[in-house]
This record gives C-alpha cells, sequence and structure tokens, in this order.
C-alpha cells in the first residue's frame, strides 16, 4: 500500500521531534526526511539562495549540529595538507591551512540565533602591523577572516520570502597589541 508523502514527511518529523526518539532512530528519520524533501521539491528557487554547504544539513538541524559542522570544516581546513601540482609545482594558497598554528578558532552558539567564530591567540607579528602609529590588520588575517566568514554563510540561507536561517559572525579577539 502506498504512503502519500504528505503523510510520510508528517510521519517524519513526528518521529523527529518527539522527546523519547533515540538518536540513532531520529538521524534516521531525518536522512529518510531530506531524501522525500530532496525528490519532492528542488533545493533551488529564484527567491532564495542557499549556501554552498546548505545541502548537508537536514530540515530540522539545530544550531548546535551546525556550529559541529562548521567546527568539523575548519578543523578539516586546517589539516588537510594538498601535494603540489604535479605540472606547476605550486601549491594553493589556503588562509585557513596556512594561518599559523597558535592561532585558535572557537565556533559557539549564542542566544540560539546567532553563530560566532572567534580567531584568539594571534601572533601580532602576523596578525597586525603599524601604519602612522595604527594597528592595522594584516592582509594574512583580513583573508583567515573573509575564508571563516564564507564558511560560516555556506550553512545558511535567505531569500524574499524566507529569513535567514541564523546570524554569522567572526571575531578576532586579542586585538590590544603591545609594541
Amino acid at each position: 500500500m502506498a504512503t502519500d508523502p504528505a503523510v510520510r514527511v508528517s510521519r517524519l518529523r513526528t518521529l523527529i521531534d518527539h522527546p523519547r526518539t533515540g538518536s540513532s532512530e531520529r538521524d534516521t528519520a531525518q536522512r529518510m526526511l531530506n531524501r522525500i524533501l530532496r525528490t519532492s521539491r528542488p533545493i533551488t528557487d529564484t527567491h532564495r539562495q542557499y549556501g554552498s554547504s546548505h545541502g548537508r544539513l537536514g530540515r530540522h538541524s539545530g544550531l548546535d549540529s551546525i556550529a559541529e559542522m562548521i567546527r568539523d570544516d575548519i578543523t578539516m581546513a586546517r589539516i588537510y595538507r594538498p601535494s603540489a601540482t604535479e605540472s606547476s609545482g605550486i601549491t594553493p594558497v589556503d588562509p585557513v591551512r596556512d594561518a599559523p598554528k597558535d592561532i585558535r578558532i572557537e565556533v559557539e552558539v549564542h542566544h540560539g540565533c546567532e553563530i560566532v567564530v572567534t580567531i584568539s591567540c594571534i601572533p601580532p607579528a602576523w596578525g597586525w602591523f603599524r601604519d602612522s602609529g595604527i594597528d592595522i590588520y594584516s592582509p594574512a588575517l583580513r583573508a583567515l577572516v573573509d575564508e571563516l566568514a564564507s564558511i560560516v554563510a555556506g550553512f545558511d540561507h535567505s531569500g524574499d520570502d524566507i529569513t535567514n536561517r541564523f546570524f554569522g559572525r567572526v571575531r578576532v579577539e586579542d586585538t590590544t597589541v603591545v609594541w
């Protein structure tokens, strides 16, 4: 007996949201729901924009699981070392991978609606330079901030008929440089 897709979606959502559902059963139901929703409607719409990693999320993923995925992406970017291309011998530049290993990058959820990436323990010689007595972010630190912001934005969506899923922010800590 074939079940109407709307009924299946409703049952899966009920199972996912039920407080006594086990974590493995919830994950399985979430994967089934994602599969149904992917086949029943397109992921792109002319009025909506989805980040590059948005498809990895489940429809009901909370900010804690999104923050965990962002942490995983940052960790992979920091440890992944591609080999130099055979023909040119040049390794591509990656701001996250090429940042000093002393730098700490933390991802936190604030107030249930914001994901904040904090960069701290930045070596002063790498992160800032002094121009006319003013401390200015180095191009390397700016590139790192931009890359982390793009990783966070990859998990968000926006559009005319929907609001953003969360607010994302990259924060640089330890901005007091002693010269």
